[in-house]
């Protein structure tokens, strides 16, 4: 998958067991499968690299799934 840029703020969902995720200034959610620590801040305003991840089963129903590449 090629990466592309999401700019948007990051969210703590408290569903099931809780995740991060971050939704883009145009309202699209996009839930990293390993959320880098240093960004783990609710509000929090981010410009990142990423990509398109292929996951098995999730639990999580909420946003695509997407690899930081540049946190």
């Amino acid at each position: 998958m090629e990466p592309f840029k999401i700019q948007g703020k990051i969210v703590y969902k408290k569903l099931g067991p809780g995740f991060w995720g971050i939704v883009d200034d145009e309202g699209r959610k996009w839930r990293p499968v390993c959320m880098p620590d240093n960004m783990k801040q609710e509000g929090l305003d981010v410009t990142v690299k990423a990509r398109l991840v292929k996951e098995g089963a999730s639990i999580f129903m909420w946003g695509r799934p997407v690899e930081i590449l540049n946190p």
